[in-house]
């Protein structure tokens, strides 16, 4: 096992981090850039190291500087934890060449998973069913070809995408040559890779995807499916587990092709399989090759720590579960919470905290890294926190998450907690029969 850990991120995730390695009995290192001075993930780590001003590409996604504070504190091993760094190949490859660990997969299988056109080939190659589309859409007139042959509406797709960003949909030939110019500049300025590829849009599909885990015995299992389809202009708001949308058979298909896929890729860690799924059938989109925002539901289902495995791979042991041993126990769900504004278009609602009250009680958990007084940077993604709860059944689970988000005080800022809320009482969340498009509905009235 490490003696120390560098933690490259910043809020829940790097708290969450710090708290595992704890746990673990390993030293941890907090980076913080000027704005997060006083966060609580530097506060509970061990050391913490200042790598640059507020805006990410001084600080958080500084390469040379996340490498030289794991240098200068005796950091055998990184963890990304999510969004910044965390799917950059480029990164992990820094870190082994420094002679540090990086907890997560391997440089090789971030760039043959990160990339999307890449990665729809080798689902192909593993027999995991795609959506119809392109491997690669260089120019208008190929997008045009190709999307004749496959029917409107198309989506566009940067193949280094991620976050909702480079995508476009298009009704007709006219609306896709738009969308591939729109698409390849805003890909080329968010990922730096203009590089586009093509699907077939499916209009009301659910959003299901499924964690998997591998060690470097070659050993690979999951931890079954999440339902992400609650979402707000391709970014999640909500998710929940199991799936109410999906049939025992399709879990089970759905979760041997994952595994199928990890294997194919040779993956090691911790890793996300994304589908899209239309009554029986289901279809693979991308892979996440880190740990996801949502990873409290699955622990709350199965037990099993997520992170701490994570640590412990990348340490070199082996997954500490078979398949067989991993439970599936009840309904869990987690609710975002964002400091966003609901009713001005989810504008950003940074600020300071100034008062603060988490829920509890059984089978409730606040991931967050924020408190009373706290002060919301601007520059960073909106989320403060993260309410998880667990129940034996999923009307259950819904009853607690309503009790848990009335508790739930943090004044000072907008926050979506009332949208939750409204949520939570819709007949179609109710009844589990919700898909991709159902919130953007809701909001619109439609």
């Amino acid at each position: 096992m490490f003696e120390k850990v560098l933690v490259a991120n910043r809020g829940e995730i790097a708290l969450r981090v710090v708290r595992a390695c704890q746990e673990l009995g390993v030293a941890s290192v907090a980076v913080y850039s000027d704005a997060d001075e006083t966060a609580l993930h530097v506060r509970h780590a061990d050391e913490a190291v200042r790598i640059g001003p507020p805006p990410a590409g001084k600080s958080y996604l500084d390469v040379d500087a996340l490498i030289e504070a794991a240098k200068e504190t005796d950091a055998e091993a990184v963890h990304p934890g999510y969004g910044f760094l965390a799917e950059n190949a480029a990164f992990a490859a820094a870190c082994l060449d420094a002679g540090l660990v990086f907890i997560g997969p391997s440089a090789e299988a971030i760039e043959k998973m990160g990339n999307k056109s890449a990665a729809r080939r080798l689902a192909g190659e593993a027999e995991v069913p795609v959506v119809p589309g392109s491997d690669d859409a260089s120019s208008a007139n190929e997008a045009a070809e190709t999307a004749g042959g496959i029917g409107y509406p198309i989506m566009v797709k940067a193949a280094a995408g991620g976050g909702g960003r480079g995508i476009r949909v298009a009704e007709d030939e006219e609306g896709l040559r738009k969308a591939v110019q729109v698409a390849r500049r805003e890909a080329e300025a968010a990922f730096g890779d203009g590089t586009l590829y093509l699907e077939k849009l499916l209009v009301t599909p659910r959003h299901v995807e499924v964690q998997v885990m591998g060690d470097h015995e070659g050993n690979v299992i999951h931890l079954y499916e999440r339902e992400c389809s609650m979402q707000r202009r391709r970014q999640k708001i909500l998710e929940e587990a199991p799936s109410p949308g999906i049939s025992p058979k399709v879990r089970e298909e759905m979760t041997e092709a994952a595994v199928r896929l990890a294997r194919e890729a040779g993956y090691a860690n911790a890793g996300t399989v994304e589908f899209l799924v239309e009554g029986d059938e289901f279809y693979f989109i991308e892979m996440n090759t880190r740990i996801q925002v949502e990873h409290p539901v699955t622990e709350m289902l199965t037990g099993v720590d997520l992170v701490k495995e994570q640590i412990r791979i990348a340490a070199g042991e082996p997954l500490s579960l078979k398949q067989e041993d991993v439970p599936l126990v009840g309904h869990a769900m987690e609710f975002r919470i964002n400091a966003e504004d609901p009713d001005q278009d989810f504008m950003p609602s940074p600020g300071e905290v100034s008062f603060l009250e988490v829920p509890g009680g059984p089978g409730v958990r606040v991931d967050s890294a924020i408190y009373h007084g706290y002060q919301i940077p601007p520059f960073y993604d909106s989320m403060v926190g993260k309410l998880i709860v667990w129940a034996l059944t999923r009307d259950e689970a819904i009853n607690r998450a309503r009790r848990a988000l009335r508790e739930y005080r943090l004044e000072g800022i907008k926050t979506t907690i009332p949208l939750h809320l409204r949520l939570l009482e819709g007949d179609a969340f109710r009844a589990g029969e919700y898909h991709t498009g159902y919130l953007e509905e809701l909001l619109n009235g439609d």
